[in-house]
């Protein structure tokens, strides 16, 4: 496999990056999003629009390739049961990066999928969730290169800072699949907030900080995957901007389906 946790790429500076984008810094159109993550996000534009090259990190041995293109991934699909936990809007913003230009890139498949507020997820066996598709789904990105989901914010569980996971799928400047996985992050003064309230408090204290997490610290790239919630309602929201190298086949081949500790499990030795 791939060493998916070492950073690709370069970055550049807001304003560069604002001005290949044509975008003002305090407007950013999130046209055709849907739930949540379709909210006025105009106020936080400028700490979300940074024309970079995000680092990749390893996919974890969770990704199902459900085939859920939806918005909305709180329920169970086969129940309708909805995943207790504070609302969180999360739009994702997925650009091409080639000739110094920054573009948006309409047409990616855009999944997203995390633990519950009590850190298990779906369809794993070895959680006893199997047949369940609870807070996994996918978008395919609009003109603007946006893809918008409702969910909740992320439980903990043993070994592992709180994240979320994604995956960028495309097609490559050399005509074949490319394939983009990675995880999201919140700060801990975020995460002391929310994870004291139900249904979180349960839980308890998480065991693991980011600076702790050996995914999140692996050649300093975590920081470069923050999220910075704002409130919206009576729950958070956030954007997030990937930029995507697509002539970079080494970050666009197959991620595998390993890494990270099962929820429960024994802690990371590595």
């Amino acid at each position: 496999m791939d060493n998916d946790d070492e950073p690709v790429g370069r970055v550049l500076g807001r304003r560069q990056a604002l001005a290949i984008l044509g975008i003002s810094g305090v407007a950013l159109s999130v046209a055709g999003s849907a739930g949540v993550a379709a909210a006025d996000t105009s106020a936080r534009a400028a700490d979300c629009v940074d024309c970079v090259v995000k680092p990749e990190m390893v996919e974890g041995p969770y990704f199902v390739d459900e085939g859920l293109n939806r918005a909305d991934i709180r329920s169970d699909p086969s129940d309708g049961t909805v995943s207790a936990g504070t609302t969180f809007g999360l739009g994702l913003r997925v650009l091409r990066i080639a000739n110094g230009r920054c573009t948006p890139l309409p047409g990616a498949v855009v999944d997203v999928w995390h633990c519950d507020a009590l850190g298990s997820y779906s369809d794993i066996a070895s959680e006893g969730t199997s047949g369940k598709k609870f807070l996994r789904g996918y978008q395919v990105t609009n003109r603007a290169g946006h893809a918008g989901f409702t969910t909740i914010l992320p439980g903990w569980y043993r070994g592992r800072t709180v994240h979320i996971h994604i995956k960028v799928r495309t097609t490559g400047t050399d005509g074949n699949p490319y394939e983009f996985t990675s995880q999201l992050y919140f700060t801990e003064e975020f995460k002391a907030g929310y994870l004291t309230a139900p249904p979180y408090a349960s839980k308890g204290t998480p065991d693991t900080t980011n600076a702790q997490d050996f995914i999140y610290t692996g050649n300093g790239a975590g920081d470069q995957m923050l999220l910075h919630p704002h409130r919206l309602g009576r729950g958070y929201a956030a954007e997030f901007a990937i930029g995507l190298d697509l002539s970079d086949t080494a970050v666009g081949g197959d991620d595998g389906n390993t890494g990270g500790p099962p929820p429960g499990g024994p802690p990371p030795t590595t």
